[in-house]
């Protein structure tokens, strides 16, 4: 019996298992947990690589583009020396924000995004950036190559729903700090600091 190649026998885990992408840290791959019709926090177990539920949505905020993680990055040190004021990194893989012309409303997905720039996230003092991508090879988005060059009030849903989606009365949501968005070329150095700090800690 063949198998086409490769043939995993185990499912791969998405942290783990998926590849960086086609052209890091310009293009790479997203693992997308959340789109913008989910109202229930979904997040990838750690151990097992499958989604579970985290936790129903407080608030009636809905993010506005699909969300998820980089396979193969780490938020630790080099990723916490980028952000001034973070004590550490978050710890977890390097989140990603993924704009598409065409809703997509299926979670655990492996899609090519093209990185244009990215969130200055501070919570609760880690660092916890948010990359912006675009769906590579999508129409309408197809010719923007940094964060300047898409609209503001999409960038201003994103950097307002990042500093509300957990606190339901403003006094919850004092433990978030996020700065001005950077563009392309610091999301890159972020993302190849999140590679090399998953390197350090999960490396062979």
């Amino acid at each position: 019996m063949s198998f086409p190649q490769p043939f995993f026998r185990w499912r791969p885990h998405p942290w783990h298992g998926l590849d960086l992408g086609p052209d890091p840290p310009k293009v790479v791959h997203a693992y997308i947990e959340l789109t913008p019709f989910d109202r229930v926090k979904y997040e990838l177990d750690k151990q097992t690589g499958y989604l579970r539920v985290d936790r129903p949505n407080r608030t009636s905020a809905f993010s506005p583009t699909l969300y998820g993680f980089i396979p193969r990055t780490f938020c630790g040190n080099r990723v916490q020396a980028l952000m001034p004021d973070a004590a550490a990194g978050d710890g977890d893989p390097l989140d990603i924000c993924v704009i598409s012309e065409r809703p997509i409303t299926n979670p655990e997905i492996i899609l090519n995004a093209r990185v244009v720039g990215g969130l200055p996230m501070l919570d609760g003092g880690e660092a916890d950036d948010k990359i912006i991508g675009v769906l590579d090879n999508d129409a309408m988005w197809g010719g923007v190559n940094d964060i300047t060059e898409l609209p503001k009030v999409l960038v201003d849903r994103l950097r307002h729903y990042f500093s509300i989606y957990k606190a339901l009365t403003p006094e919850e949501a004092t433990g978030v700090k996020i700065d001005r968005t950077y563009g392309r070329e610091h999301a890159m150095k972020v993302i190849e600091a999140a590679i090399a700090d998953y390197e350090d800690v999960h490396g062979d």
